[in-house]
This record gives C-alpha cells, sequence and structure tokens, in this order.
C-alpha cells in the first residue's frame, strides 16, 4: 500500500510517498480503508522536527482520519465491516491502517469523511475548553483568534452552538469570510494597528467575556486586555510560532483567569472523558446544532505541500488528505 514516510525531521515539503506493507489488525483492532486524514498543525511542526515530542523514526505522519473498515479482530464486539468511522490513530497518512476498538467512532451518513476527519482534535478541543475550563454560557461574549484556521472554524462552531456571541479574528477579507460563513457573529482585521477599537465598538458597552487563542505572539496580550472581569483567556496554542509572556499584575487588576486548554493532555489522565465528549458532539451532529466544514482536500503526494500551507499561515479550515488520490 501507498503511504507518506518521514525518514527524518525536515521541512515537509521533502515529503515523498513510498510503498509499506499493509497492516493486519490485532484481536482488538479494525483495518481501516482510510478515506480523508486531517492535518494539524502540530503534524507539520512534528514532521520538521520543532514540536517538543519527537517520535521515533521513520514514521506515518497523521493521527485524525476517517474511513471504511474492511476487517475486523477476532474480540471486537462493537464494530463491523463496511461501518464508516473516525478516529484518533497513528499513521493516517496512508491508505491502511489499524485503530483499537476503543479509538473508533461510528459516523452517520451525513457527515463526510473529510469533514469527519477533521472533526475530532478541533471539536473536542474547543467543546471541552468552552464547556469545563471555559465555563461559557448562553448569550457571552466570545473573542476567537485567528478564527479562519480549522482549530478557530470548529471553536466559532461550537461556541454559536452554546449560544455564544462569537467575534471571530483574521488577517484577510477571504478569511474573514470563512468565519462568518462558520457561523461567526462579527469579525474584526486583528492586523491592524487599532483593532481594540473595533472591538470595543461591537461590544457596545458589553464585557468580553471568553477569549479563545490558538495564536499566541503579539495579538495574545491586546486580547487579554480586552477581558471584563471574571473574564477567562483559554490557551490553545501557539500558531504564530511566538509564545507570548503576560505581564501577571494583568490578571489581577483585571480580576480574569488564563487557562490552558488541552485536550490530549486531558483525556490522556481521563480516558472516559473521549466517549462522554464524542457522544455529545455526534448529538449535536445529528441535531444540526454543529455543521462540521469540510476543509481544502489534497492528494496523498502532495501531503507535504499542505503542510507548508500551514506553517505558512495560508490554510483557511482544516487541511485534509485523501489517500486514495
Amino acid at each position: 500500500m501507498r503511504a507518506v514516510v518521514c525518514e527524518s525531521f525536515d521541512s515537509p515539503e521533502n515529503l515523498t510517498v513510498t510503498e509499506v506493507e499493509k497492516p493486519e489488525p490485532g484481536d482488538n483492532q479494525v483495518l481501516v480503508r482510510i478515506e480523508s486524514t486531517g492535518l494539524g498543525y502540530v503534524d507539520a511542526l512534528t514532521v520538521a522536527g520543532l514540536y517538543q515530542i519527537k517520535p521515533n523514526l521513520p514514521f506515518v505522519p497523521g493521527n485524525e482520519l476517517s474511513g471504511v473498515i474492511e476487517q475486523i479482530g477476532n474480540n471486537v464486539k462493537h464494530l463491523r465491516i463496511g461501518q464508516r468511522i473516525l478516529a484518533s490513530a497513528n499513521g493516517g497518512l496512508a491508505e491502511y491502517t489499524v485503530v483499537d476498538e476503543s479509538k473508533c467512532t461510528p459516523i452517520p451518513e451525513s457527515l463526510s469523511h473529510d469533514a469527519a476527519a477533521g472533526f475530532l482534535v478541533n471539536y473536542c478541543t474547543a467543546f471541552q475548553g468552552f464547556s469545563y475550563w471555559g465555563q461559557l454560557k448562553e448569550k457571552e461574549r466570545v473573542l476567537i483568534l485567528g478564527g479562519s484556521g480549522g482549530v478557530g472554524i470548529a471553536a466559532i462552531d461550537v461556541a454559536r452552538a452554546m449560544g455564544a456571541m462569537v467575534i471571530a479574528a483574521a488577517s484577510t477579507k477571504k478569511k474573514r469570510d470563512a468565519c462568518l460563513e462558520a457561523g461567526a457573529t462579527h469579525v474584526i482585521d486583528y492586523t491592524k494597528e487599532n483593532w481594540r477599537d473595533k472591538l470595543k465598538e461591537i461590544l457596545a458597552g458589553e464585557p468580553l467575556d471568553v477569549v479563545y487563542d490558538p495564536v499566541g505572539g503579539d495579538y495574545a496580550e491586546p486580547a487579554l486586555r480586552s477581558l471584563g472581569p471574571d473574564g477567562r483567556y483559554l490557551v490553545v496554542g501557539f500558531a504564530s510560532g511566538d509564545i507570548p509572556k503576560f505581564p501577571i499584575n494583568l490578571v489581577l487588576l483585571k480580576r480574569c483567569s488564563i487557562v490552558g486548554v488541552n485536550w490530549g493532555g486531558h483525556i490522556a489522565e481521563n480516558p472516559s472523558t473521549y466517549r462522554e465528549v464524542m457522544t455529545t458532539l455526534m448529538e449535536w451532529v445529528a441535531e444540526e446544532k454543529i455543521r462540521p466544514l469540510s476543509g481544502e482536500a489534497f492528494a496523498l503526494a502532495d501531503a507535504g505541500k499542505a503542510m507548508m500551507k500551514m506553517l505558512d499561515r495560508k490554510a483557511i479550515g482544516k487541511i485534509v488528505i485523501n489517500p486514495s488520490v
């Protein structure tokens, strides 16, 4: 079968497709024919050797996928051949992979494979971030930085579903239009020097309750300063490549909190949370309370090109790879 194998930590543009042996499922595993694999900023950093966690070489990148079950292990009880699933699993940039039964979630026909592949991490992070760490309430006001990326689009969708007023920040008109399409109530250009004035105009005297920040860098401190009393600043990531350093007195003076949102770390210590969150989100999909969108799709041979687009911060929505192409 075809797969993208990372032989050394290097620029993603040097990744190529090679032939590898098709895997066999163990007793508690299923063999999945991968229809779509979601890529995140972390995937690109990992290939480049810039992420804090470095997998053993060689490895097949890609940890979010959607596909169809082609074979099941002897002890698999809750899945069947031909079933459509999404999963968190290693080796997503390949035509096939094996996945533990416990990591598979059946998906409805209404959810496309491309949308499902970009669903897992971003939507779980947004849901858990807003509901558990952010304590988001209906009609509260949320500012989402980097609103047009895969992380931001999912956050817009979840915050909107929870009844919040969503203000999305993005750098270009095309990106801001994508935020509006995803359900943002308002958009702002945070590359402008006076972007906080526009934010105050939108808030019309009401406080900003929550900031959702997957970007960091120069946008972080102005966003923190914009929070109202009892506001919550959710630290999701640092797509800008720059980890901000806040004056700690701001937290005291503004009576706000800064909370780290780490979905992967959370479920590692609280594995039962995964099933609870996914059950709720799949119910929301069925009820059309959330509307996961398909991102830009690339062929397997263009996986490196897709990662470079993310590193260059030119991607809109969640990028996915179609291994069969």
